[in-house]
């Protein structure tokens, strides 16, 4: 498979779980591929396994995706593709939110976002596929997600516009709505492994096909989406998500 021979993508937050297997995904298809994420020696680690390009920026720090972008165009001239991903997950319940965890979880799943297209705009070429990572939360209400799932409406809310504006350039935009995935960002919450295991088995019941998604399931979709493939696709949501956003009262 060499879709995407000759093609430039560029993953944020892609040293580790969904971000890590679309950048492999991604250099599996032919694409040259840039990730990047927070943690030097994360990012240094998986862009050396991968044999990717590896740049530390942190999405919430405006001035960190404008040196982020300089780089890549002193490297890459232009790009192809370009994977919003980083995101961060922190539950609390309506009542205990705090000014903190609402500035930091909508500054890097929203703000980060926004202006990771922003400031890559003038460096990708016409035709272009922008992909956002979201989340089916923006529509279950599942309890203490309010600001996680408020952060990604409003993705998927900006992904539609900037489809409509960026259509006469041909660039695509799109969303990815994944549901629940065995990822690193699990045990980032806090949760002992006791009560992580009880969440895990309670998640899965409820999903119609008995499972939790793989990364690669998620980076099979977005490698879709970045190629020609997709060329006649732009606005859209894709919920990949074993179905549970069809049936969310099953169990």
């Amino acid at each position: 498979m060499s879709k995407l021979n000759g093609k430039v993508a560029v993953v944020t937050g892609g040293n580790s779980g969904i971000g890590y297997a679309s950048a492999k995904e991604l250099k599996s298809q032919g694409a040259n591929v840039v990730i990047t994420g927070r943690n030097k020696k994360k990012v240094q680690s998986a862009a050396e396994t991968l044999g990717v390009h590896g740049i530390v920026a942190d999405v919430a720090n405006i001035s960190e995706i404008e040196s982020l972008v300089d780089e890549v165009q002193k490297k890459f001239d232009k790009v192809d593709i370009l994977f919003v991903n980083a995101g961060i997950f922190q539950p609390a319940p309506v009542g205990n939110i705090s000014e903190e965890m609402f500035d930091h979880q909508m500054g890097i799943n929203f703000k980060g976002a926004v202006f990771t297209t922003e400031k890559f705009l003038p460096i990708l070429n016409d035709g272009a596929s922008i992909i956002n990572l979201s989340s089916v939360n923006a529509y279950t209400g599942m309890p203490n997600t309010a600001v996680y799932a408020a952060s990604k409406a409003a993705l998927n809310s900006y992904t539609r516009t900037a489809a409509t504006e960026l259509a006469p350039r041909k660039i695509r935009v799109n969303s990815v709505n994944p549901g629940p995935v065995t990822t690193p960002i699990f045990e980032k919450i806090g949760m002992e492994e006791e009560q992580l295991k009880g969440f895990a088995e309670a998640m899965q019941n409820r999903i119609p096909l008995k499972r939790f998604g793989a990364p690669e399931d998620i980076a099979k979709l977005v490698g879709f989406l970045a190629s020609d493939d997709a060329a006649f696709i732009t606005g859209s949501e894709y919920n990949i998500d074993g179905g549970i956003n069809i049936n969310p009262l099953l169990g």
